[in-house]
């Protein structure tokens, strides 16, 4: 069945998977108008700055995704215990429980790093801050919280890279479950 992509916000899912596949470098002209069925003039209409664009758009695609469903609920849900527990749900369903690479954590890897900086950076940092807030509000110090935040994404990273690695997606999910009794989560 054909593919119906009317515009450009139904393309970023796809381009998002051809670039956890390939990496940004590696991902050709050829494996994005394959997977997403677009021609290189509809992709470029969509795209004028190109690859580069398409990665940008990408990255905010995510960004937004994560504020509305991870970093929000962490700064604003009056139940901040709740919060935790829906972040941890969250990530195991976007990263499908462990089967699904971190783009913005991938491209933080490598030499594309310093294109996309500020908002590598940035994604990081709103995460580890908004859960140190919930987690403060949950009653750890403020400095406790802060470290314990940091601790928890910088986990939450490694066991999707530990998952791939050892192609054993439910060491992501034993992270999570770990993560939950260290951020004093009961599901």
């Amino acid at each position: 069945m054909a593919r119906v992509i009317q515009g450009r916000d139904d393309v970023l899912p796809l381009l998002g998977e051809v670039f956890r596949e390939h990496g940004f470098e590696a991902a050709s002209l050829a494996d994005i108008t394959a997977r997403t069925g677009l021609g290189k003039g509809s992709l470029y209409h969509f795209f004028p700055g190109g690859k580069v664009e398409m990665a940008e758009a990408v990255l905010e695609h995510i960004d937004r995704w994560f504020e509305a469903e991870v970093f929000r609920p962490l700064r604003e849900a009056p139940d901040a215990g709740a919060a935790v527990s829906h972040m941890l749900a969250a990530v195991d369903t976007y990263f499908r429980s462990g089967n699904r690479v971190c783009l913005v954590g991938a491209l933080a890897l490598n030499v594309t790093r310093d294109r996309f900086a500020a908002r590598l950076s940035g994604y990081f940092a709103r995460w580890r801050d908004a859960l140190a807030g919930a987690l403060a509000r949950l009653g750890h110090d403020p400095t406790a919280a802060a470290a314990l935040a940091e601790e928890a994404v910088v986990a939450i990273q490694g066991g999707l890279v530990i998952a791939r690695a050892l192609d054993d997606p439910s060491a992501f999910g034993r992270t999570l479950e770990r993560l939950k009794v260290r951020l004093s989560v009961v599901a």
